[in-house]
């Protein structure tokens, strides 16, 4: 079993980290920069910075958001939020970005990902998959976008085999049910995307205690455990989840 990693999430809006439930009720978590810095010091793998309101006000993410981070970290950087085309990605990855996220401009454009792949490299290219529940669809979950807030129609197990199809390197997906509740991850549509591919794939939504970083491996098939506010609003350390993991069997990195 290849070593687990912890991906700390940077969620901007105007220049701060914010946090809310369900992608509202936002609160101020602090200065991106510094967040980065104290993340990568305590001995996270990787690092996420999604700029959530990107697509909803049909902007581009904020590349002095993107080089200003990049700037104090040496791990791997992951940007999301408004990317929807390869001029957006290359100025993404120039700004200091190592992988890109993309979520609505994969729906609207499946073939994005194969240029994106092509030109980039399939390990660069990250798709995001936001899901909600959905019973009259085969899986029982629905790929929603617009940061949760349009839904799609599609199946999000069958989205995660095309994105597979099309190239795509990583699947992140998170459940819009499970975002920022504390509840844990959302097992089941974790393991449904993690069961639909063969590629690395990071859950995300909802961690809340070290049992569900726990859960989100051996329940979800993760292998990458990305979480927000229990890091930002320190209720964890990444070096307890770390210990957490490695005690009970989880090989990591670094402990």
């Amino acid at each position: 079993m290849e070593p687990v990693k912890i991906m700390p999430c940077l969620d901007m809006k105007e220049g701060r980290v914010v946090k809310g439930v369900n992608f509202v009720n936002l609160r101020d978590a602090g200065d991106p920069v510094k967040n980065a810095a104290f993340y990568q010091a305590e001995g996270a793998d990787e690092l996420a910075m999604l700029d959530i309101a990107a697509t909803l006000e049909n902007r581009k993410t904020r590349l002095e958001w993107v080089k200003a981070v990049s700037a104090v970290i040496e791990i791997p950087l992951t940007v999301g939020g408004g990317i929807a085309s390869l001029e957006d990605i290359e100025m993404t990855l120039r700004a200091g970005a190592n992988k890109v996220s993309m979520n609505s401009a994969a729906v609207k454009d499946p073939e994005l990902v194969t240029r994106a792949a092509g030109r980039f490299g399939k390990g660069t290219i990250c798709v995001a998959i936001d899901g909600r529940r959905n019973a009259s669809l085969p899986s029982g979950f629905e790929v929603v976008v617009a940061g949760g807030t349009r839904g799609t129609g599609l199946d999000c197990g069958e989205w995660a085999r095309r994105c597979q199809e099309l190239g795509a390197g990583v699947i992140l997906p998170t459940s819009m049910d499970g975002d920022g509740t504390l509840a844990g991850y959302d097992l089941a549509f974790t393991r449904l995307v993690a069961d639909a591919v063969d590629l690395p794939v990071i859950a995300s939504g909802g961690a809340g205690s070290l049992e569900h970083f726990l859960e989100g491996v051996t329940k979800g098939g993760a292998d990458v455990l990305l979480a927000a506010s229990v890091f930002h609003f320190r209720t964890l350390s990444i070096g307890q989840v770390k210990r957490y993991l490695k005690e009970r069997g989880i090989p990591v990195l670094g402990v």
